[in-house]
């Protein structure tokens, strides 16, 4: 017969790992540390465009060509609709209801002209030009053809890079000015063709009150939505893991990261323009 004393004791259950605050710290750091690699990767990008401007415009151009070829029918179908929804029939409405829908020419001044043209413009070259860019990009990752660029001596950032993140600022800026034709289009629907509002007095509602700092702030910044939406779609192309599952994540990451940026920017750019030129703010 054993007994008790010579039992040995039970070793107590080991407790629960703690990984749970390990996990939540590299969540929490992780976007920083990729915002921090996307600004290195915006300065790799300029210093070889400006300190070497040559060579990379024949790629420049075809990208250019690809991206207005994508990107100008689904523009043109959403600012329009925009334009007519939003602040065509719903903000017309309101003009209706006090006699003056021709007043609705000078709102789309700043629903259109300073935010919904420039917003749904970044928002259709981001889900069709930007998810094209990441997962050309990703899928030349996992086939190993960067890795061999670099064996090679071969600058994957001035050959595959700067050519996209060039064309698609430049023909995001330009492409606002057709964006900005096409919601006030809607907007002349909605207050002339629904509302039945004056077309002479419509228009002369919105250029009395348009200014030259609307035209090129709004230009300016949807030329920076396109810089935004460049790099972070290209950064996020160089780095996929994982094999064609990561090259899918990656082009969703790239969409929602380029989406966050430009609404951050977008806030601060509109509030410092607002700032410096308070004239904008006065309607006639």
């Amino acid at each position: 017969m054993t007994l008790a004393a010579d039992t040995p004791p039970k070793k107590p259950a080991p407790g629960p790992k703690r990984k749970a605050p390990r996990k939540l710290g590299a969540a929490v750091e992780r976007p920083f540390v990729e915002a921090g690699e996307m600004v290195l990767l915006l300065g790799t990008v300029v210093r070889s465009a400006v300190l070497h401007p040559v060579g990379y415009w024949g790629e420049v151009r075809d990208q250019m060509y690809s991206l207005i070829k994508l990107c100008w029918v689904p523009m043109a179908v959403s600012t329009i609709a925009f334009g007519l929804g939003a602040p065509g029939i719903q903000g017309g409405n309101i003009f209706h209801l006090f006699g003056i829908p021709e007043r609705l020419g000078s709102f789309f001044i700043m629903a259109s002209v300073r935010e919904f043209a420039p917003w749904i413009n970044a928002m259709v070259v981001a889900g069709v030009v930007g998810t094209a860019m990441t997962a050309d990009l990703g899928a030349r990752r996992i086939r190993e053809e960067i890795d061999a660029m670099e064996v090679l001596g071969i600058d994957p950032i001035r050959d595959l890079i700067v050519p996209r993140v060039i064309a698609v600022t430049i023909m995001t800026g330009l492409m606002d000015l057709v964006a900005l034709v096409f919601g006030v289009v809607g907007g002349y629907i909605a207050g002339v063709g629904i509302l039945g509002a004056n077309p002479g007095a419509f228009f002369n509602s919105f250029f009395d009150n348009a200014t030259t700092a609307d035209i090129w702030g709004s230009v300016v910044k949807t030329t920076v939505f396109g810089l935004i939406i460049g790099v972070v779609c290209c950064y996020k192309g160089l780095h996929v893991k994982g094999g064609p599952i990561g090259v899918g994540r990656a082009v969703n990451q790239a969409v929602v990261s380029a989406f966050a940026a430009i609404w951050v920017v977008n806030y601060v750019f509109t509030t410092i323009l607002l700032g410096l030129n308070p004239q904008m703010q006065v309607y006639k």
